[in-house]
């Protein structure tokens, strides 16, 4: 038997297991509330992966046995079809990806004036920032994070090298204009395609999880030494004299894009990936690196820094890292998808933080130049202190 005959057969299968276990307990359901049965609809469509699904959808908005239907059906359509939902998309070598990501880079991205998402509109919200805290007497760095695609196209495709410059352009585009606007940027691309055309092995080449959108803690701690040589060599940072060790410590993560599927039987397939750490402690009392809100440098940004910050292990995320290069503790605020504009609106809420600052690090992952959260709103901030201290 074929694989193609194989995959026709196993999807006609869970089709009458469906329609014979899941559609009498649906319908029975229905009609004691008077209700037409929705089984009735799969009659009416041929047993396709695009059937299936849209029958799935209904299940999720209506059905009394949602929960236990849908993990057997995602994993009926992955072992068939290879299909993993709307959101993942697999590449080479078990590597999966988030599709947004992937769209970001290889999709045109509408760009018009009036536009609240795109590189014209991230670049009016920046420059916006940049002026506002320009008037507190505050510096802005601008870090926009590299998608898992542009840094590993070559595991999305063969087609692509690694660290292919091309796949980039939007982002490359938006940081030449802030540049050309006078607004510091730090580039991780170059950081991540250096140490990727360096790597001896595979084992050498991890600066992103297979199955997730994130770094690995090598990549994060990466990312933090080439943010904190910007803004040494611009001087906006005295050096600091609290001294930081690393505490081994060892983390498993499944991965977010694979939990995308929300279908445990699919995960199972595909054990925890362990990720080596190193947890950022104080070297005079021994305690885990923790912010301080009264810092002089306020940390902005997405799940980029929440991840091994704020999760397993904890004190071991890009802000640890950043205040061991910098030999400070730091402030931050942290928002899982809303570095564009949500992030600035809890910092517009919570004004007070901006006493004593001297910079802003504003941390984004660059999808959000398209695919933001709110996209990339104006957020004015209360207005900067008068000469008397006094709002």
């Amino acid at each position: 038997m074929n694989s193609g005959h194989g995959q026709h057969y196993l999807l006609v299968i869970g089709f009458l297991a469906l329609v014979a276990v899941v559609a009498p307990i649906q319908a029975i359901s229905e009609l004691r509330h008077g209700e037409t049965p929705q089984a009735v609809s799969l009659f009416t469509r041929v047993p396709t992966v695009a059937s299936l699904r849209a029958y799935e959808k209904d299940l999720e908005a209506e059905s009394v046995v949602q929960q236990a239907v849908r993990p057997p059906m995602q994993y009926l359509r992955y072992l068939a079809f290879g299909d993993t939902g709307e959101q993942a998309l697999v590449g080479r070598q078990g590597w999966w990806f988030y599709r947004p990501d992937a769209r970001y880079l290889f999709e045109r991205c509408p760009d018009k004036p009036a536009d609240k998402t795109g590189p014209q509109a991230a670049f009016r919200a920046i420059v916006a920032f940049r002026d506002q805290l320009a008037e507190r007497g505050i510096n802005l760095l601008v870090v926009p994070v590299p998608g898992k695609p542009s840094i590993y196209p070559d595991m999305l495709t063969s087609r692509a090298e690694a660290c292919d410059p091309r796949v980039r352009r939007h982002t490359a585009r938006l940081l030449a204009d802030l540049t050309a606007a006078g607004v510091q940027t730090a580039d991780l691309f170059d950081a991540f395609a250096q140490v990727r055309s360096t790597a001896r092995s595979p084992d050498d080449d991890r600066w992103y999880l297979a199955r997730d959108t994130h770094w690995t803690n090598d990549g994060a701690r990466l990312a933090a030494e080439a943010v904190a040589r910007k803004l040494r060599s611009l001087g906006w940072v005295p050096p600091g004299t609290v001294g930081y060790d690393l505490q081994p410590a060892v983390v498993d993560r499944s991965g977010d894009v694979l939990r995308m599927l929300r279908c445990p039987p699919v995960e199972a397939l595909f054990g925890p990936e362990q990720v080596e750490c190193g947890r950022v402690i104080r070297r005079d009392d021994g305690k885990p690196y923790r912010d301080d809100p009264a810092a002089s440098v306020l940390v902005l940004g997405d799940s980029f820094l929440r991840i091994y910050e704020h999760d397993e292990p904890g004190s071991a995320g890009f802000i640890a890292h950043l205040a061991r290069d910098l030999r400070q503790p730091l402030a931050s605020i942290v928002n899982d998808g809303g570095a564009s504009t949500l992030v600035r609106e809890t910092l517009a809420r919570k004004h007070d933080l901006l006493a004593g600052k001297k910079l802003v690090v504003w941390e984004f992952v660059e999808r959000d130049i398209r695919f933001g959260m709110q996209g990339w709103q104006d957020v004015p901030l209360p207005g900067p202190p008068t000469a008397s201290g006094l709002p």
